[in-house]
C-alpha cells in the first residue's frame, strides 16, 4: 500500500470494509501507517481508534509493532468501544460525568434484584428461594441489559405486556415484570445509582452529539465493529462523517449477489452473517456499493475462500440456485476451478467425543509451531474444550495465550471454601471433612501423620454421628484428634451467624466463613494469586454488597456460594507462547494467525441455540421492541465466516458430546454441500485422530485377559472358613487376594451400613435375645426383641435418618420372631449360637482344616441337631445349595456330624434353614434346603466330598485362581476385588482369556 492512499481524502463519509481472507489487524496498522507516517512524526499518535473489545485494542497494538519491523513507534490512541468511560480523552463527554449517576457494580445490581424478587414471589406461581431468586435476578439482569442496549423504554409498554393470547404463565411474567422492574427504578433512584449499560449508552449518544457538533480534526477511526446497539451504529455514522473519520467493517461480503444481500432483510436475515452489517449500513443510509476497499485485492486464492465461505452461508431461501452459483463462479475464471481453489487449506476432523477433539485440536496447534515463522490459533466459543486443550498442550511444556481462562470453581481457595461451606450444613460428613482437612492450604508441614490417623481411625467406615464420637475414634492419636479439633473450630465459627435459628444474611455467613478460613490459613496464602484475589473479590462483594439478599439456610447459602463461584473465571497470566493463542469467537475476528483451529462446530455450541427468555414470549419481545433471539446466531455466523477465511483452516467437531450424538454445525453441513455440488470433498484429517489415539496407547489395543495367578503350592491356604470355601467356588481370585496376599478391603469414608447393619444387628439380637430367654419365650418377647434390635443397629452404627424406617420395620419383624422362637422351642432341648466348629482333613496326602461359625444350633431329642443361619437379604437358592455354589450350611452339617463342635457330640444333622428376617411383607419366613435325616446327612456327604475336590485340584501348582469364575452371582456378590481383577476391562473386551 503506497503512502499516499486517500482514506481520508475522499468526501466523506469514508466506509471502508477489509476482507474476510485478510488479517484484519495488520492490515489496518499497515495502512494507518504507510498514510499517516510521512506526514510527520506528530500524525500518528495524534490519530484515535476505535476497536469493539479490550483484547482487539492489544491486538492492533501489536499488529503496529508487527508491520512497524519492530522498530519504536508513538502509537495512535486505541480504545475500546465497550469501556468508554467519562474523563479519558477523547471521550470527555462535558459536563455528562458531573450529572450522570455513577454505574452500580453487576454484583449489587444482582443481589439487590434477587430481594425485589423475593419481595415480589407473590406475584409468580411459586415462592422463589435464595437461590431461585438469584438466578431470576441474573435473567432479569439480561433482560434490562438488552432494553438499554436497545434504547427501549420498558415503562411505558408494560401495562399491556399481557394483554393478547397468551398462556397463563406468560401473564403471570408479565405481572410481575411489571411489579419487579418498577420498583427496581425506584431502587435504583434511592441509591442515586445507574444501570451499566444505561450508563454506557448514555456515554455512547453524549459522545456521539460532541463529535456531531464539534467533529474531531485528527485522523478518527472505528474499526471491526458491526454496530449492533443503536448508540454504537450511530457513533459509527457520527465517525465515517468526520473531516478525519473512517469506518472499516469486518468482512463485508461485496461479491454476494444483490438478490440474496436484499433477502437478509427478510426474518432469515437475523442469522445470516452479513445481517448485523446490512441494519448498520442501512441505519446509516449508505449502500454496500459505497463501501470501499481498505485494501487493494491481490490475492486471488483468499478471494475465491471468501467467496465460497459467504455462498454457504447466504440466507436459507437463498440457497435454490447453489448450482446456478457455482457455474457463475466457474465461469470468473475459466482458466482454474474457484470452488477448488476456495477449497484449498480446508480440512475436517470428525473426532469421536470431546476429549478425542481436544487431543486433535492440542495437536495442531503443536504441529504449526514446528515451523518457526508459522502462528497458529484455537478459536470455539467452548469454553471446557479451549481449557482441555490447554491443558494437552502442557505436555510439551507450550502455554498459549488464552482467552478462556480457568475456573475459579477449580482453584484450591475456591475449592477450600465450597468445603466449609457445605460443612456448616453437614459438619461431620466424613468424605467432605477429609477433603477439607487434607487440603495442602489447611494441612500443615508436619500434619502428614495426622491426616491419615484422621482418614483410618476416624473417618473410614460409617459416619461418625456427633463430635464426641469422632473423638472417642482418635483418643489412641492424639496428632489427629488435634486437626480435627482444629478443623471441628472453624467449621463452628463458620455456622455462628445462624445461632439458634436456620436462617442467617448471606452477607453475614459469608464473613464468618472468610474469619473461619483465616482462622486456618494465613491470609497472605489464602489470597494469594490470581485465584486467590479473584475469590478474594467475590467474598469481599458479598460481604458488601449482599445485604439484599434474602435470609438463607446454610444449605441455601452453601448454594448461593457455589453458584457464584461456578460463574467466576480467573484469567490466566504468566508467560505464554508468542505463536500460539487460544480465543473465542468474537475476539477472532480481528486476530488471524497462519493456522486457525475452529472447534466445537456442532449445533448448541457453535452456533448455540437460540436463548430461552424465561420472561417473555417472541410476541411479548416483539411488542416491547426487542430483537428476536435468532439475531445471536447471524452474529456468531459473522465470526465464524470471518475465521473459516484464513487460509489455513482446519473444522473440528465431535460425533458425540455428553455420551449423546451430537448434529454437526449447520455451517460446516452447507460447506459439505456446497462443495459436494462442485463434484468435491472437504479434506478429511483422518492422520490428526489416529496420532491422537496412538499418542497415549503407542501399540494396538490389547485389553488385559481374565486374571489366573499361580501362586507356589505351599503359599496355599490349607485352613478356610465354610465362607471362604464359598468365595474359592464363586471367585478364586477373591481367595488369591485376602488368603494368599493378605490385602484386606479398607472401608470407604462414610460407608453405607444400612445392610450391613441390619445383619449385624440380627445376629446381634438373636444371640442376645437367646441368652437372655434360654428355656421359655416370655409374653413381653416382641417389644424385648425389637429393642435388642434397635439397639443392635444403632451399635452398628445405622444413621438416625435410617433409624426411622427401621423402627417399623423392626416392631413387624419382632413380632414376626416371638411368634417363631415360640414355636421352635417346643421341639429343641437348647439353642446354642455362634458356635465355633472345625474339621480336620487330610486331603491329597496334606493337612486342611475347615472351620465354621454356625448362627444357631438347635439340638433335638431324637438326636439330630438342626441348622440355622439368619439372613436379612435374599437366601442362597435351593439350586445354589445342590451345586455346591453356596455350601455354607451343607459344610456346616458335615462339621456337625463329624464331630467337629465339641459341645454336641456327633449328631445326624437336622434341617437346613435360612431364617430370613426382613420386617416386610412377610416380615420373615424359614427356606429349609435339606430336611433331617437322610437329605441332611447325603447334602453334607456331597458338600465335603465337592470340597475335597476343590482343594486337590488347588494343590495341582498349575491350577490357577481366575477372577470370577461363577459370573452369575456378579449382582448378587459383586466382591472387594473386582477393581484389582480390572474385571470391567476383560469382562467388556470379549477376551475371556487367561491372563498372568
Amino acid at each position: 500500500m503506497s503512502g499516499s492512499a486517500p482514506f481520508f481524502e475522499r468526501e466523506g463519509p469514508r466506509w471502508y470494509s477489509i476482507p474476510a481472507h485478510r488479517p484484519f489487524v495488520d492490515d489496518l496498522a499497515r495502512g494507518l501507517l504507510n498514510t499517516l507516517e510521512p506526514l510527520g512524526p506528530e500524525a500518528l499518535p495524534r490519530a484515535t481508534v476505535l476497536t469493539p473489545t479490550r483484547r482487539g485494542a492489544r491486538a492492533l497494538a501489536d499488529a503496529f509493532l508487527s508491520v512497524g519491523g519492530g522498530r519504536a513507534l508513538l502509537l495512535p490512541q486505541i480504545r475500546p468501544l465497550g469501556d468508554l468511560d467519562e474523563g479519558e480523552p477523547p471521550f470527555e463527554p462535558g459536563e455528562l460525568s458531573l450529572i450522570l449517576p455513577p454505574a452500580i457494580s453487576s454484583r449489587r445490581r444482582r443481589f439487590e434484584l434477587a430481594r425485589l424478587v423475593t419481595d415480589h414471589g407473590d406475584k409468580l406461581s411459586f415462592k422463589p428461594g435464595p437461590v431461585q431468586a438469584l438466578e431470576l435476578a441474573k435473567a432479569l439482569s439480561e433482560f434490562l441489559d438488552s432494553c438499554q442496549i436497545e434504547e427501549v423504554n420498558f415503562d411505558d409498554r408494560l401495562d399491556g405486556l399481557a394483554e393478547g393470547d397468551l398462556a397463563q404463565h406468560w401473564q403471570v411474567s408479565a405481572r410481575f415484570l411489571r411489579s419487579v422492574l418498577r420498583a427496581w427504578s425506584a431502587r435504583l433512584n434511592d441509591l442515586g445509582l445507574i444501570d451499566v449499560s444505561e450508563r454506557r449508552v448514555r456515554l455512547l449518544r453524549a459522545l456521539e452529539a460532541q463529535w456531531r457538533d464539534n467533529p474531531p480534526t485528527e485522523v478518527l477511526v472505528a474499526a471491526g465493529s458491526t454496530g449492533t446497539a443503536p448508540a454504537t451504529a450511530d457513533l459509527l455514522r457520527v465517525v465515517a462523517a468526520a473531516p478525519k473519520g473512517a469506518v472499516v467493517l469486518p468482512g463485508l461480503d461485496e461479491d454476494l449477489a444483490d438478490t440474496a444481500w436484499a433477502k437478509i432483510e427478510r426474518s432469515q436475515g437475523e442469522q445470516h452473517p452479513q445481517g448485523a452489517m446490512k441494519r448498520l449500513l442501512d441505519r446509516a443510509g449508505v449502500s454496500r456499493a459505497e463501501v470501499r476497499a481498505w485494501v487493494p485485492e491481490v490475492d486471488s486464492r483468499g478471494r475465491w475462500r471468501r467467496r465460497i465461505v459467504n455462498e454457504a452461508l447466504r440466507p436459507a431461501e437463498a440457497t435454490a440456485d447453489w448450482l446456478s452459483q457455482i457455474a457463475a463462479l466457474r465461469a470468473e475464471a475459466p482458466e482454474l476451478d474457484p470452488v477448488a481453489e476456495g477449497l484449498k487449506g480446508f480440512s475436517v476432523i470428525a473426532a469421536r467425543a470431546e476429549e478425542e477433539a481436544a487431543g486433535a485440536c492440542a495437536l495442531l496447534l503443536r504441529e504449526a509451531l514446528e515451523d518457526p515463522a508459522r502462528t497458529a490459533a484455537l478459536v470455539t466459543p467452548d469454553q471446557t474444550l479451549a481449557r482441555r486443550v490447554m491443558t494437552r498442550l502442557q505436555r510439551w511444556g507450550v502455554i498459549p495465550d488464552s482467552s478462556a481462562g480457568a475456573p475459579l470453581a477449580a482453584a484450591g481457595s475456591a475449592i477450600l471454601a465450597l468445603h466449609l461451606a457445605r460443612l456448616v450444613e453437614e459438619p461431620l460428613n466424613p468424605v467432605r471433612l477429609l477433603a477439607f482437612a487434607k487440603h495442602p492450604l489447611v494441612l500443615g508441614e508436619d500434619e502428614a501423620l495426622a491426616a491419615v490417623l484422621l482418614e483410618r481411625k476416624g473417618l473410614r467406615g460409617a459416619a461418625p454421628s456427633s463430635a464426641e464420637v469422632l473423638r472417642a475414634r482418635l483418643r489412641d492419636a492424639p496428632e489427629a484428634l488435634a486437626l480435627a479439633d482444629r478443623v471441628l473450630a472453624a467449621v463452628r465459627h463458620a455456622a455462628s451467624p445462624y445461632g439458634g435459628g436456620a436462617l442467617a444474611t448471606p452477607a453475614r455467613a459469608a464473613q464468618a466463613l472468610v474469619e473461619a478460613l483465616e482462622s486456618l490459613i494465613a491470609p497472605h496464602r489464602l489470597w494469594a494469586g490470581n485465584a486467590g484475589e479473584c475469590l478474594g473479590t467475590l467474598m469481599a462483594s458479598l460481604i458488601q454488597d449482599g445485604e439484599p439478599l434474602p435470609d438463607a439456610s446454610p444449605q441455601a447459602f452453601a448454594d448461593i456460594l457455589d453458584r457464584l463461584v461456578n460463574e467466576e473465571t480467573v484469567r490466566v497470566g504468566g508467560a505464554t507462547h508468542p505463536r500460539l493463542r487460544i480465543l473465542g469467537a468474537i475476539e477472532a475476528r480481528l486476530v488471524r494467525a497462519d493456522r486457525l483451529v475452529l472447534a466445537g462446530l456442532e449445533e448448541g455450541v457453535w452456533p448455540q441455540g437460540a436463548p430461552i427468555d424465561p420472561f417473555l414470549s417472541r410476541p411479548m419481545r416483539q411488542r416491547l421492541g426487542l430483537p428476536p433471539p435468532e439475531r445471536r446466531i447471524g452474529l456468531t455466523a459473522h465470526d465464524f465466516a470471518q475465521a473459516a477465511s484464513a487460509p489455513d483452516v482446519v473444522l473440528v467437531h465431535c460425533e458425540r458430546r455428553g455420551g449423546a450424538p451430537a448434529v454437526e454445525s449447520r455451517w460446516l453441513w452447507r460447506l459439505k454441500t456446497l462443495a459436494a455440488g462442485a463434484g468435491l470433498t472437504l479434506p478429511r484429517r483422518d492422520d490428526v485422530t489416529d496420532w491422537v489415539r496412538a499418542l497415549d496407547a503407542p501399540g494396538p489395543y490389547a485389553p488385559i485377559g481374565r486374571p489366573a495367578p499361580k501362586p507356589p503350592v505351599e503359599d496355599r491356604p490349607r485352613k478356610m472358613a465354610v465362607t471362604r470355601v464359598e468365595a474359592l467356588t464363586r471367585d478364586p481370585y477373591a481367595v488369591w487376594a485376602r488368603d494368599i496376599l493378605k490385602l484386606y478391603p479398607l472401608e470407604r469414608p462414610d460407608e453405607p451400613v444400612e445392610a450391613r447393619a441390619r445383619g449385624t444387628a440380627i445376629h446381634a439380637a438373636f444371640e442376645k435375645f437367646a441368652e437372655l430367654y434360654p428355656d421359655a419365650v416370655p409374653a413381653e418377647a416382641a417389644s424385648a426383641f425389637e429393642r435388642l434390635y434397635i439397639d443392635a443397629l444403632v451399635s452398628a452404627g445405622m444413621p438416625p435418618t435410617a433409624l426411622a424406617r427401621e423402627r417399623a420395620l423392626a416392631r413387624e419383624a419382632a413380632a414376626w420372631v416371638a411368634d417363631w422362637e415360640r414355636q421352635r422351642r417346643t421341639n429343641v432341648r437348647r439353642i446354642i449360637v455362634e458356635a465355633e466348629g472345625k474339621l480336620d482333613l487330610v486331603i491329597n496326602g496334606r493337612p486342611f482344616t475347615l472351620t465354621a461359625k454356625a448362627d444357631r444350633i438347635e439340638p433335638t431329642p431324637d438326636g439330630t441337631a438342626h441348622i440355622l443361619d439368619y439372613k436379612t437379604g435374599a437366601a442362597p437358592s435351593q439350586k445354589q445349595v445342590d451345586t455346591g455354589f453356596s455350601p455354607q450350611l451343607t459344610l456346616t452339617a458335615a462339621i456337625l456330624m463329624n464331630g467337629g463342635f465339641p459341645d454336641l457330640g456327633s449328631p445326624a444333622p437336622g434341617d437346613l434353614t435360612y431364617v430370613r428376617v426382613t420386617g416386610r411383607r412377610p416380615a420373615g419366613e424359614e427356606q429349609v434346603r435339606a430336611l433331617a435325616g437322610d437329605e441332611a446327612s447325603a447334602a453334607a456327604t456331597k458338600a465335603l466330598e465337592g470340597l475335597s475336590d476343590l482343594i486337590a485340584r488347588y494343590d495341582d501348582p498349575d491350577e490357577p485362581y481366575r477372577s470370577r469364575v461363577a459370573p452369575q452371582f456378579v449382582k448378587e456378590h459383586p466382591g472387594d476385588y473386582a477393581h484389582l481383577a480390572r474385571v470391567f476391562e476383560w469382562s467388556t473386551s470379549g477376551d475371556d482369556g487367561e491372563g498372568e
